[in-house]
């Protein structure tokens, strides 16, 4: 959704997808994705955009097919699931054949160049995207970097890579920033050794945290003497219950994957590392016998209501484990259970009949209950 408004500002978009109610809210231009601090901006922008449910609208006479589909990390086979990347180029190949596709889903190391010679199409790049959770739109109009991703030596394949990779660079309201087009397999490992390394920058602040909280020391005197060295700096370092949300998780375990037969400590450690933090925090809240345990929000991070294999599910399955009852206190669902907890409407009530309220980031909500709170969050920030 963010590539597309960044893209409609000057071209011609059409958004595709399978739920009607999403396609429904994007043509009344109803859309949570647009920041707050940018809606100001876009309100003066007339976007050529159209959303439908229809692959025949949205694929005729398209030059370039950008596809955002899920690859759920499939830990049988140690590999994404890639199936609906390719069910897309299948569909809209019979309907477009000269159209560029641009993947931007994270894939397998390789995969681009894998699935050229299988589906014997030539006409595919590979553009990873640097989104942060709840920042989409922001992190596209002022992108880190743009990279694509070609995968052979095809000088005009090279030259559509250029033209997608101005089509995004014209319509950004930062200047001056970095265009790198590399070997389509060199950008999917970019991509995942990029995720790889915020977690374990993740992982190492939470590790410190834990020797801390273990040893009775002042995580964030710690923390802040660590990150005013320069070379370290003072961002990305705020403890937590375990990195978590959509990328993150399956990142790391791909990255492993592909790994097999390379020498390696620090990838595999990153994976683990975040079974044992959620295995530390689960035992520092059993210890305190609580009868009913408050989950306060499952969001992955602040700002978000994103909390696919957010960290404290986690927690709450080990909590769980050992016979305590958990309740859920979180406005974007509907349920009235989640994986088989209650969920409590009125925040009142949870803070009543919680002994124990686990939050992964501190809400001033939660003020007036601070004895019961367990969190590690020290900033107040992501």
């Amino acid at each position: 959704m963010s590539l597309s408004v960044l893209l409609a500002q000057t071209n011609e978009v059409t958004v595709y997808d399978i739920i009607p109610e999403k396609i429904s809210l994007i043509n009344k231009k109803i859309s949570p994705i647009i920041d707050a601090e940018l809606s100001d901006y876009l309100s003066t922008k007339v976007l050529n955009l159209t959303a439908v449910t229809d692959p025949e609208k949205a694929f005729k006479d398209a030059e370039f097919i950008i596809i955002s589909t899920p690859t759920n990390y499939d830990p049988k086979k140690s590999y994404f699931d890639t199936s609906t990347i390719e069910k897309v180029i299948s569909q809209a190949i019979t309907i477009t054949p000269d159209a560029v596709f641009v993947i931007k889903s994270t894939v397998p190391v390789g995969y681009t160049k894998k699935i050229v010679k299988e589906l014997n199409i030539k006409n595919i790049l590979f553009s990873p995207e640097f989104l942060r959770e709840g920042r989409a739109l922001y992190d596209n109009l002022y992108p880190s970097r743009i990279i694509i991703g070609v995968p052979s030596d095809d000088k005009e394949l090279n030259k559509k890579a250029g033209i997608f990779a101005y089509l995004l660079k014209e319509n950004l309201l930062k200047k001056d920033v970095d265009v790198l087009i590399m070997n389509s397999t060199e950008a999917e490992a970019v991509k995942l050794f990029a995720n790889t390394y915020l977690a374990l920058r993740v992982s190492f602040f939470n590790e410190l945290d834990s020797y801390a909280e273990m040893r009775g020391l002042n995580t964030k005197d710690i923390i802040n003497g660590v990150c005013l060295d320069p070379r370290i700096g003072m961002f990305y370092n705020n403890p937590s219950f375990g990195y978590g949300g959509y990328c993150l998780p399956k990142d790391t375990k791909q990255l492993f994957a592909n790994y097999e037969g390379v020498p390696n400590n620090i990838i595999s450690a990153i994976v683990n590392a975040n079974r044992t933090r959620k295995d530390f925090i689960a035992q520092r809240i059993i210890e305190r016998n609580p009868k009913i345990v408050g989950v306060y929000r499952l969001a992955m991070k602040t700002d978000s209501d994103n909390f696919r294999q957010s960290s404290v599910q986690g927690i709450m399955k080990r909590i769980k484990g050992k016979g305590i009852e958990v309740v859920v206190y979180e406005p974007a669902l509907t349920e009235t259970h989640f994986y088989h907890s209650r969920v409590i409407k009125d925040i009142d009530e949870f803070k009543k009949i919680s002994d124990v309220i686990i939050s992964n980031r501190y809400d001033k909500e939660l003020s007036d209950v601070k004895d019961k709170i367990y969190s590690r969050d020290l900033f107040n920030k992501d």
